[in-house]
């Protein structure tokens, strides 16, 4: 019996009128997620907890199957581990965005209008990295663009060890309790990173953070690539927004030592390989993602199926649906999510013989387009394949998924126990 565990980014929504009142993936046609659906069992899941609205670096630790109020440390080391970037307990890792910034302090846009390229970026992250100095105490950093307007920082300080304990400089998200969660609500205003605690650690890291946004913004509002941009009436990739700070190395037990099973990823984004290979996973590479589901998608099944002898279970995080829901576009949701089943999911099914196979496939976290944002909305979840006797429910959706004998689980790291548990049974 193998595990495959598809986690599809975003997936969750809320109703839409204009959907006839249905939610993105209650509106799209799925034939092959109905077909599983009705071949198993379904349910719903708080991803991190009733009411939290967690950012994908908590939600992913959590439905891997670790606490995250245990394990998590910041997104920002995940995604520097992610992105092959060194650091060591008291040096600052966050997660950063290249944005639009706009006069008196106000963003404009958050991700550079999406039209940011991962060519521009690694010019401009050069530039950053070759003319800006930290001079307010000694240190010097890393900054690494990952893809289109994503980047990370790694402050290392050469005296004080720094503490992550500073408020974000991007609005739209706040720490609590040491997790990011995003904002229901904010202003478009570039904040100052503010310590938290009063210690030297705290008030040196928020200093350093907030030179390295002012330098890096005058290095990159005159650059070439943003005067070239703005001349194409293009939105200007002028600040580097941070967020979710950490200041120690990650330390996950090993989830195939754990479950005694071979793990394999096949995720593209550095934060989810960053969290998969601190989980001691293997990592299938993979091209990063492009706006063509048939092409990712080929790639995808046949790097699965590559590797479909060496291993036991496969986590495979599939981005798709979460941009749209950040934009608020609810007809590119329906349409990717009608892509991802025929193009992934036709494909799979067309490979593999289910009764050998135990197929999961929930999300991370919702993006209501109406909200633009993750919310505390739990995700749907479905377990078909193997052994598994099905609740009869032909659809895969938020409404069918109430109806499913698995009910709600109170938080994502339950699941995985919860699949280990179904894979060894007779």
């Amino acid at each position: 019996m193998k595990l495959l565990y598809i986690v599809i980014d975003g997936l969750g929504d809320l109703p839409i009128s204009e959907l006839k009142g249905e939610t993105p993936l209650g509106f799209a046609e799925t034939p092959n997620l109905d077909e599983l659906a009705g071949r198993g069992k379904l349910g719903l899941m708080y991803t991190v907890g009733k009411g939290i609205a967690p950012e994908s670096d908590v939600a992913v630790i959590s439905i891997l199957g670790y606490d995250p109020s245990k394990y998590h440390v910041g997104r920002g080391p995940l995604e520097a581990f992610g992105a092959g970037l060194d650091m060591k307990d008291g040096d600052l890792a966050l997660r950063c965005n290249f944005a639009t910034l706009g006069a008196n302090r106000r963003i404009i846009d958050r991700r550079v209008g999406r039209s940011l390229t991962t060519e521009e970026a690694t010019e401009l992250s050069k530039a950053i990295n070759r003319e800006v100095k930290l001079e307010s105490f000694p240190a010097e950093f890393d900054f690494k663009n990952t893809l289109g307007h994503r980047a990370v920082l790694v402050i290392k300080s050469k005296d004080v060890p720094l503490s992550a304990e500073i408020t974000n400089t991007d609005p739209a998200y706040e720490r609590v309790e040491g997790m990011g969660v995003a904002k229901a609500k904010f202003e478009m205003i570039l904040k100052e990173a503010v310590p938290l605690e009063d210690t030297e650690g705290a008030r040196r890291a928020a200093a350093l953070v907030n030179e390295f946004t002012e330098k890096s913004h005058e290095v990159l509002d005159g650059h070439e690539i943003n005067r070239r941009r703005e001349a194409e009436g293009k939105l200007k990739a002028n600040v580097i927004l941070s967020r979710d700070a950490g200041n120690k190395v990650p330390k996950f037990f090993n989830i195939s030592e754990r479950y005694g099973v071979r793990f394999a990823c096949l995720a593209d984004m550095p934060v989810e390989r960053g969290i998969s290979r601190l989980a001691g996973m293997h990592l299938v590479d993979l091209p990063p993602p492009t706006k063509d589901v048939r092409a990712d998608s080929a790639i995808r099944i046949r790097k699965l199926m590559e590797n479909y002898g060496s291993f036991d279970c496969f986590y495979i995080h599939i981005k798709g649906p979460d941009e749209p829901g950040h934009d608020g576009d609810y007809r590119r949701k329906v349409e990717i999510i009608e892509q991802i089943d025929k193009f992934f999911f036709g494909a799979l099914l067309s490979k593999i013989d289910l009764e050998e196979n135990l197929i999961c496939v929930t999300a991370d976290h919702s993006t209501p387009c109406i909200l633009k944002a993750h919310s505390d909305d739990p995700v749907p979840l479905l377990i078909a394949g193997g052994k598994v006797k099905p609740d009869g429910i032909n659809r895969f959706s938020e409404e069918a998924c109430k109806k499913g004998s698995l009910g709600v689980l109170s938080k994502g790291s339950n699941l995985i126990p919860l699949l280990m548990k179904i894979m060894r049974e007779k």
